[in-house]
C-alpha cells in the first residue's frame, strides 16, 4: 500500500522508518530465525491482534506446515510431536508462554532464542507506584521498621503484569 501511494502521490509524506513496536519487530525477526527448524509453530495471542495475526502468517509463509494461534495453554492440541516453535503476540503477557510451554512438556529442553535484548522500560503509572510505595511505609511501620529507611519501589526489575497482581 506505501508503495502504491508513493508511486502514485510522490508528494505524500511517509515516516521515515516502520512503525511496527520494537517488540513485533523482535518477536518477528525470532521467529523467522527458529521457523525452518520447527515441526509445528504455536503462536499465543488472541485473534484480534494484527500483530498476533502477522507472527501467525509469518510462519506459514517461512515454510512451517503446522502452525497454531491459541489463546491459553489448555487450547493446545494433545498430538503435537518434534520441534515445536513458541512466539507470542507483543501484548501477551510472560506468564502465558510459560505456562503454555510447561504444558508442551519439552522432553528435550527449551532453547529460548534472542535477537535482541529488549531494554524498554515503561514504567507502572504514577499512581501506582505511589501506591505501592505507600504499602511498602505501612508494611515497615507495621513491622516495628523505621519508614524513612524504607528503599524505594525498583519497578524497572519487575514486569508489569507482576506489579499487577501485587495489588490484587
Amino acid at each position: 500500500m506505501a508503495d502504491a501511494t508513493r508511486e502514485r502521490f510522490p508528494e505524500t509524506w511517509m515516516p521515515g522508518r516502520s512503525d511496527l513496536c520494537f517488540a513485533t519487530t523482535n518477536r518477528q525477526t525470532a521467529l523467522l530465525e527458529i521457523a525452518s527448524r520447527c515441526d509445528a509453530v504455536v503462536v499465543i495471542g488472541s485473534a484480534n491482534s494484527s500483530n498476533t495475526r502477522a507472527l501467525e502468517k509469518l510462519a506459514r509463509e517461512a515454510g512451517c506446515s503446522t502452525v497454531l494461534r491459541i489463546n491459553a495453554a489448555d487450547e493446545l492440541p494433545s498430538d503435537l510431536r518434534g520441534t515445536v516453535g513458541v512466539t507470542a503476540g507483543a501484548s501477551a503477557p510472560e506468564e502465558l508462554v510459560l505456562s503454555v510451554i510447561d504444558a508442551l512438556s519439552p522432553s528435550d529442553g527449551v532453547e529460548e532464542i534472542r535477537v535482541t535484548d529488549e531494554q524498554e522500560y515503561f514504567p507502572p503509572p504514577r499512581s501506582m507506584r505511589d501506591l505501592l510505595a505507600a504499602i511498602d511505609i505501612a508494611a515497615a511501620a507495621g513491622l516495628g521498621a523505621d519508614p524513612g529507611a524504607v528503599p524505594a519501589v525498583n519497578d524497572r526489575n519487575r514486569p508489569a503484569s507482576q506489579v499487577l497482581a501485587d495489588l490484587a
